[in-house]
């Protein structure tokens, strides 16, 4: 995916550079049409031609009305008629290219066949999600709970071998320097996390003490707080004039007040009101419910702020505060919290870490309306507390955009 996307961002620069003589400008214009492009997730449907057609129009699109809004701001002549017609070029070769090459290297690409160490009934489905997600790069072909001479057998016919259970993982080693074999091992947490972008939580139960080092040792960087004081001060500017409109029709439909304060459960557990626009109508209502419960409250504006965020928008305020971050879980009720607690195993160190207007989860899982499904939100949430950094926080804004375009997540 690295090399595809080095590969796109070389022929924009020398298609640029080729047809407006403008080598600077040439070189900012491609990180631009790129990042529009991996903002609209056009490298996760390389293999589907027409979702790949439409999301590199859509993204090609909108990275070079920005480009031509910031000429038009400093008055460059960079772009052009020739570059109109680069851009419409590009949206249409860059899928067709990119979704031969994705083919021609799935078929040259190895299978990695592997012999699972654990519980074939414990783990079937996981792997087979991984098989799924993985295109069949990875295979999981037999299991076995290791004995001496069924493992010395079986071994001989696999490329590697998976640790699917810690406690077998010195057995394993001890038999593999008695037969002299250089399997790779590799260990569920790592395959997972890797293919699936997220923490299961029977592999976090499995794999406990691995993974207690990790969320023992949270800290927040200080350039993490930099990056909430620029992106709240700049979204509070851009969505002011949205904010005044939509606060005005909500005034008009269902009178004051306009902003809707909650008590919400932030980092290290500590409660905090936050605040948005207020999109359902105001009644009594007995205790929490999901929104997929509350539908019929929303207001006619609410159709609109709510899909789109923009009712979202004024925790802005609540990050400058520092009570909040850009990016981060989800802040949740506090009835919710204590009931998510005694029902769904770690769902308190998702609290390690400030919550966020967006995150990890919400760009890559739906609404949950159920216990079940927070529970599988929750492992994208831990997904991100383990493995953030702002270079991550980064990756999630330019993926808000699409979320936000195609209006999924929110209800």
């Amino acid at each position: 995916m690295n090399l595809l996307i080095l590969l796109n961002y070389i022929l924009i620069v020398f298609s640029s550079v080729l047809l407006t003589e403008r080598i600077l400008q040439s070189f900012v214009y491609s990180v631009v049409i790129i990042c529009a492009l991996y903002a609209f997730r056009f490298y996760e449907y390389i293999d589907d031609l027409r979702e790949s057609i439409i999301r590199s129009i859509v993204g090609i699109l909108s990275g070079s009305l920005f480009i031509l809004l910031v000429c038009k701001l400093f008055k460059d002549s960079y772009c052009s008629w020739k570059l109109a017609l680069l851009m419409v070029a590009l949206a249409v070769v860059f899928p067709v290219v990119n979704y031969i090459f994705a083919k021609t290297l799935q078929k040259n690409r190895n299978t990695i066949k592997y012999l699972v160490v654990g519980n074939r009934e414990e783990l079937f489905t996981l792997l087979k999600e991984i098989e799924e997600k993985s295109k069949g790069r990875y295979r999981f072909v037999d299991y076995i709970n290791p004995s001496p001479v069924v493992f010395k057998e079986k071994v001989k016919h696999f490329d590697n071998i998976i640790i699917a259970d810690p406690k077998l993982e010195g057995k394993i080693q001890e038999e593999l320097e008695q037969i002299k074999q250089t399997h790779k091992i590799e260990y569920l947490p790592n395959l997972v996390e890797k293919v699936l972008k997220r923490i299961p939580l029977e592999v976090m139960q499995k794999f406990e003490e691995y993974y207690k080092v990790y969320f023992d040792n949270i800290e927040e960087s200080p350039a993490k707080r930099v990056m909430d004081i620029f992106f709240s001060l700049i979204g509070l500017v851009v969505y002011s004039p949205v904010i005044l409109i939509s606060a005005i029709f909500i005034m008009i439909e269902d009178g004051w007040p306009v902003i809707f304060k909650q008590i919400r459960v932030g980092k290290d557990g500590k409660e905090y009101w936050m605040i948005k626009l207020r999109s359902m109508r105001k009644q009594k209502t007995d205790g929490p419910k999901f929104a997929d419960d509350e539908k019929h409250r929303i207001l006619k504006i609410g159709r609109f702020i709510r899909p789109t965020r923009i009712d979202e928008s004024l925790q802005f305020v609540d990050v400058l505060k520092g009570q909040m971050s850009i990016v981060g879980p989800r802040p949740e009720q506090v009835p919710f919290v204590r009931m998510f607690e005694q029902q769904i195993p770690y769902y308190s160190l998702r609290h390690k870490v400030k919550p966020g207007i967006t995150g990890w989860a919400q760009i890559c899982y739906q609404y949950s309306s159920s216990v079940e499904e927070t529970a599988i939100k929750l492992s994208y949430d831990l997904y991100y507390v383990k493995n953030r950094t702002v270079f991550m926080d980064l990756k999630i804004l330019l993926l808000t955009l699409e979320t936000l375009i195609f209006r999924r997540g929110a209800k």
